[in-house]
């Protein structure tokens, strides 16, 4: 299942106090482009509906469409400097193609 890390978890509760959703769920609705890979620019504060996939990670609860399970499964939701001073909330995702797992240090 999906996890979110501790860096990611500190920014999206963050940010739900800042615009005031403190208390709802991060949706996401992820989608396969043609070429196969995973887009995330679908995500959101809402409520937990009937039917959503609900998981807890690192105190954020995170909710989705049944249809995006499988985009999501074993993926990792972090939050990181991309370049200076540009952060970013990326997914390390082995479902998609393109995916590339981090160098151990």
């Amino acid at each position: 299942m999906l996890t979110v890390t501790k860096n990611a978890a500190a920014r999206i509760l963050k940010a739900a106090e800042d615009g005031k959703m403190k208390g709802l769920a991060l949706r996401l609705a992820p989608r396969r482009k043609a070429d196969g890979s995973i887009e995330y620019n679908k995500m959101g504060f809402d409520e937990i509906k009937k039917g959503d996939i609900h998981i807890k990670s690192e105190g954020v609860d995170i909710v989705f469409e049944p249809a995006y399970q499988e985009l999501l499964e074993d993926s990792v939701m972090d939050f990181v400097e991309i370049e200076q001073e540009n952060f970013s909330y990326i997914f390390l995702n082995p479902n998609d193609p393109n995916y590339v797992p981090p160098k151990e240090q």
